[in-house]
């Protein structure tokens, strides 16, 4: 539709008023009414106008994100990207609806994190005809790589030359700047020294030399990322993952995170996609301590959704020691997302197991137990620069499968089960749920690569040949298909239920420390769940009288369909059993 001059006007005063919070202490004679002009102009939204529906859930229980890079599967002589396009509707159609392809644009470093060219598509993979083929079957999601680009890339070229498109882009700052409060996730030397046309430049590298931050303090910087948003959103994307963006905005002097302006140019962008596409959302990725993180909600008016970061190492942590006790005690104090927000759940990824979402709710020795055991299991530390340049263990590189293989005593014959209870947890719990492609595929670390990258996180992006997959996943008897089989008729539940909708009602139970379990309800009221779960390697009682069933009800397990009545007293929970016990 087109906006209306009514419309329009509205759409720049509140353009406008997220520039002057953003751009308030920034450099005097800027014209913000000119540069609210552009981006409205940019998001065409001049043209195609969508009124705003804040509070909308654009999201139901049968959506799930698959997780996956451009090359997670390959095929001798294809395109990488027709490749995964293959194994999606082969192997997945009718279970997942989402697809997260991880950096698919040209890069030179971080797997793709380290973009060179936003506007194309990395030639090893395909092109932009092969990622609107997977647009238009799946709902897609594509990383915007926000806070830093490729110090290989045509713009920091421009920027040592001094002159042409992108020789203003990047943060710039004094040699002796005072950095001791800035919070990293590198240990590598914050300040970049690089020689250009104007003598030595310190250039703000708060991942690697590599990845040179932007300097969002120019409007041209955000007014380049509105135009690639419009492009994205023409190219059929409809989720926007905003890479590392708490470190978007620099304040010498301060811990440069989480900063205001950063929260507002969030809100900005969120105010312009809801406007030029109204299922369109936005999911920050902050991975940083939980209270921090739920901050970008905001009130229902920054990210759509939130990555859910305290949930991996908490989950993982419950099932190494068989008590879950710091899960549940996190769980209980996680606000409700409001609507038009969820959080997106996640306990594996291309990354690793973050330890930073774990500060606060694990104890120092938790953190030393769970990092020694999956060491054991042959996991890889990385590390941060903390305040003041202390070193901090940052996160655990490690396949999940290997990670889950044992307990704190060691590895035992419990791997699939826990495995597959720990996927059970993630899809009953409130919020959108994203599996890791080599989640799916129970893959296993990947050591090879780690030794030949050099890199920790290699050992958890394998990268499979298609054929070969094929031919594990039609073995009943390999553990691919047996946990991929598992997932997916899990998954294949939980579309059918109206009480795992991400906003549906959710209440944390007290059953002890062995058993985790928590209530869901439908928004209309009519469905309940008892999601219930052993989280130890043994047998669990259960009083069912504990549970208050509503005995004008029929209750009975989705997983196994066994029928709980008014006679049933106590049920014997195995290791690792799920339990959904629902009444409709």
């Amino acid at each position: 539709m087109t906006a209306t001059a009514e419309q329009l006007k509205q759409l720049h005063e509140t353009v406008l008023y997220h520039l002057q919070a953003i751009y308030q202490d920034c450099l005097p004679g800027l014209s913000l009414t000119d540069i609210s002009d552009d981006i409205i102009k940019l998001m065409r939204l001049d043209e195609t106008f969508f009124d705003s529906l804040p509070h909308k859930n654009n999201w139901d229980q049968s959506d799930v994100v698959l997780i996956t890079y451009g090359n997670s599967v390959q095929r001798q002589g294809e395109a990488p990207l027709k490749t995964l396009y293959r194994f999606l509707n082969h192997e997945i159609k009718g279970y997942i609806n989402g697809v997260h392809i991880l950096p698919f644009f040209p890069f030179c470093s971080d797997d793709g994190f380290a973009v060179m060219d936003y506007y194309q598509v990395n030639k090893a993979l395909g092109d932009w005809e092969d990622i609107e083929r997977i647009a238009g079957d799946y709902r897609l999601m594509a990383d915007l790589v926000i806070n830093h680009g490729s110090s290989s890339g045509e713009w920091f070229k421009n920027f040592i030359k001094g002159e042409g498109p992108g020789h203003d882009y990047f943060y710039t700052t004094a040699a002796d700047t005072p950095i001791s409060q800035v919070v990293r996730p590198r240990t590598s030397p914050l300040l970049r020294e690089t020689e250009t046309h104007d003598g030595i430049k310190y250039v703000w590298c708060t991942f690697s030399h590599t990845q040179v931050d932007f300097d969002f303090r120019n409007p041209e910087v955000l007014k380049e990322f509105i135009r690639i948003v419009r492009f994205y959103l023409d190219k059929g994307i409809r989720i926007f993952r905003l890479d590392a963006v708490a470190f978007l905005w620099k304040k010498p002097g301060t811990n440069c995170l989480n900063l205001p302006e950063t929260h507002e140019v969030v809100r900005l962008m969120r105010n312009l996609i809801q406007h030029a596409q109204p299922d369109a959302i936005i999911i920050t990725e902050t991975n940083i301590p939980n209270r921090e993180n739920l901050s970008y909600f905001g009130n229902a008016n920054e990210a759509h959704c939130i990555y859910n970061f305290s949930l991996p190492p908490l989950l993982v942590n419950t099932l190494v020691t068989g008590n879950c006790f710091y899960l549940k005690q996190w769980l209980m104090s996680m606000p409700p997302a409001q609507n038009g927000t969820a959080y997106f759940n996640f306990i594996a990824s291309h990354d690793g197991i973050g330890l930073r979402p774990a500060e606060g709710l694990l104890s120092d020795s938790e953190i030393a137990s769970l990092i020694s055991t999956m060491q054991q299991f042959g996991g890889q530390i990385s590390w941060r620069a903390g305040d003041n340049g202390v070193k901090k263990p940052y996160e655990i590189n490690i396949a999940l499968f290997d990670a889950l293989q044992g307990t704190i005593q060691g590895p035992d014959q419990w791997q699939i089960d826990r495995f597959v209870c720990a996927h059970a947890i993630m899809l009953s719990l409130e919020g959108i749920p994203g599996i890791y492609i080599h989640s799916l595929l129970a893959t296993s670390n990947d050591l090879e690569k780690l030794e030949h990258s050099g890199h920790n996180r290699a050992i958890n992006r394998h990268e499979w040949d298609y054929d070969q997959l094929s031919a594990a996943l039609a073995d009943p008897a390999s553990q691919h298909a047996r946990v991929s089989d598992l997932l997916k008729k899990l998954v294949h539940l939980r579309q059918q239920q109206r009480a795992f909708h991400p906003n549906a009602t959710q209440f944390t139970l007290q059953m002890g420390e062995q058993l985790f379990g928590f209530w869901r309800q439908s928004m209309d009221r009519r469905q309940s769940i008892f999601c219930i779960f052993n989280i130890s390697d043994t047998p669990q009682p259960l009083r069912i009288a504990e549970l208050n069933l509503i005995v004008t009800d029929r209750w009975w397990d989705l997983i196994s369909g066994h029928i709980f009545d008014e006679k049933t007293e106590t049920f014997t929970v195995k290791p690792y059993q799920v339990l959904w016990i629902t009444n409709s």
